[in-house]
């Protein structure tokens, strides 16, 4: 219809999302750091009761599905990684580096009113209904706080209890 407009909230800031993301990847890297000196058969062992039984797993998980998130926003095909494709540590660090950078350009490449937009299509790899990329991006982060805390239990279980990765403190 001519002269429709559609109202858009704006509930998030760019530079809002890159501080929480900036802030949730330093939190990330307390933890990485500390995993970094856990013996290496410990973080392939399995606990049971986590959806993702090893501390490895969890970490490449949180990657993954950062990346695919963004990717998808950007209506990207979906990196197909596995486990397998961060074998190392200095492996894993490489990936988390390239994820966190690519999820800072995709919020630099967007205006506020883009950030705040709910999507008009879905991609092929849309799962859920549609929302606005800034409603994904605290998902996403969310989603790897979610994982984190996991991964502290984890530790915790395996004798290798984390340092303080809140967000007021890393």
């Amino acid at each position: 219809m001519p002269g429709l407009r559609v109202k858009v909230q704006i509930m998030f800031t760019k530079s809002g999302i890159r501080e929480l993301h900036s802030a949730t990847h330093q939190t990330l890297d307390v933890l990485f750091r500390h995993v970094g000196g856990v013996p290496a058969n410990l973080l392939r062992e399995s606990l049971p009761g986590f959806g993702f039984p090893t501390i490895w797993k969890q970490l490449t998980h949180i990657l993954r599905v950062e990346e695919g998130w963004v990717r998808a926003l950007q209506d990207k095909p979906s990196a197909d990684w596995r486990e397998e494709d961060c074998p190392t540590m200095p492996a894993i660090l490489a990936a988390k580096s390239r994820v966190r950078d690519a999820t800072q350009a995709y919020i630099e490449s967007l205006s506020e009113l883009e950030l705040n937009t709910t999507l008009a299509k879905r991609t092929q790899v849309w799962v859920g209904e549609l929302r606005s990329p800034a409603f994904i991006l605290v998902h996403v982060i969310t989603h790897s706080f979610h994982h984190k805390g996991q991964m502290v239990a984890m530790l915790r279980t395996l004798g290798h209890p984390a340092p303080d990765t809140d967000l007021q403190r890393a």
